[in-house]
């Protein structure tokens, strides 16, 4: 299939350094599925409201994604942007604010990230009062559930749709939900939902065990990697850094040093975009041939690096990979 006029572009200008790293990465991504591979795509920062779902949820739709880790601030702001785009406030200038106008956002009940201001109203307490529904019927009945299995319920039940703001395509958990993609996310407490729900618990409204937890996320995990890796393999394509790409890369070292399957295979593709600096102290920072030494990843396992702002790279590669 002909390339259209995006990946053209990429192609003819993007030659050297960090252009031409985005140009191996999506040709190396390409490469994988086309030898029948799988990928993983691990979502850190808050790539949901940089409204990446404009062409995320294609990559779903088209599957060249089979499973997603994700923070739980991703799960949920992609919801957000769904049901409260409208009253979204975006500030040019975030790097010039003082800490009263800072204050002043917070008093008008808008949580900043970046330059982007999430209203608490419209995207918080709408998903609340849905989510806490679901919640309460999973625990009066005895049911647990994963959090993206919550969201997947909220989504699917169409209690949302009075309130789009946007095309649901350009939803990646709505095409997540479709599909029933796979999801892992890794410290989902770490969230504005996760609070939330944490808060009922402490009111004694409901029980803690009804969202399952981090730990059965990789026992889930630990199962489906064996399941999926037949072939080329599982390839590991990570956005940012974080909690959302060091917990699900190791699944592969546990199942081998502490579950003993040693016929396990390495991840079969890794590629990283990040604006970390480069550093052996931190995940983020840490090159790819540092996993080597975890046994996440192996000696002639393709590796990319992108070192640049994530924001700007990761649709440049899905739309390559999309032929756009």
């Amino acid at each position: 299939m002909s390339k259209g006029p995006i990946s053209q572009f990429v192609e003819k200008h993007y030659l050297h350094f960090n252009a031409a790293a985005l140009v191996d990465a999506a040709k190396g991504y390409e490469e994988h599925l086309l030898d029948n591979g799988k990928m993983m795509v691990t979502l850190a920062g808050a790539m949901s409201t940089a409204e990446l779902g404009k062409s995320l949820a294609e990559m779903i739709r088209q599957d060249k994604i089979h499973i997603i880790s994700c923070t739980g601030a991703n799960l949920e702001e992609d919801i957000m942007n769904l049901v409260a785009h409208n009253s979204y406030k975006r500030i040019p200038n975030y790097r010039d604010l003082t800490p009263a106008e800072e204050r002043d956002l917070l008093d008008n009940h808008f949580n900043r990230v970046t330059d982007t201001c999430i209203p608490e109203e419209e995207a918080f307490r709408r998903l609340q009062q849905h989510l806490y529904d679901i919640w309460n019927k999973a625990d009066k009945s005895g049911e647990r559930y994963f959090p993206h299995e919550f969201m997947y319920q909220m989504i699917n039940s169409g209690v949302l749709e009075q309130y789009y703001e946007i095309d649901p395509k350009d939803s990646w958990m709505v095409a997540a939900a479709e599909k029933n993609l796979p999801i892992v996310v890794p410290g989902w407490e770490d969230s504005t939902m996760g609070n939330i729900f944490a808060s009922y618990c402490i009111k004694g409204e409901l029980q803690p065990s009804t969202t399952k937890s981090g730990i059965e996320y990789m026992m889930w995990l630990s199962k489906w990697y064996p399941e999926n890796c037949a072939g080329k393999g599982i390839g590991f394509f990570q956005v940012g850094g974080g909690i959302a790409g060091d917990f699900p890369i190791c699944v592969v070292p546990m199942l081998y040093q502490d579950m003993e399957m040693h016929d396990v295979p390495f991840w079969s593709y890794f590629c990283q975009i990040s604006d970390s600096t480069t550093s052996y102290g931190s995940y983020s920072g840490a090159v790819p041939n540092e996993k080597i030494t975890w046994g996440k990843l192996d000696i002639d396992t393709p590796k990319f690096i992108v070192e640049s702002d994530a924001t700007i790279v990761t649709p440049l590669i899905f739309a390559y990979i999309l032929g756009w």
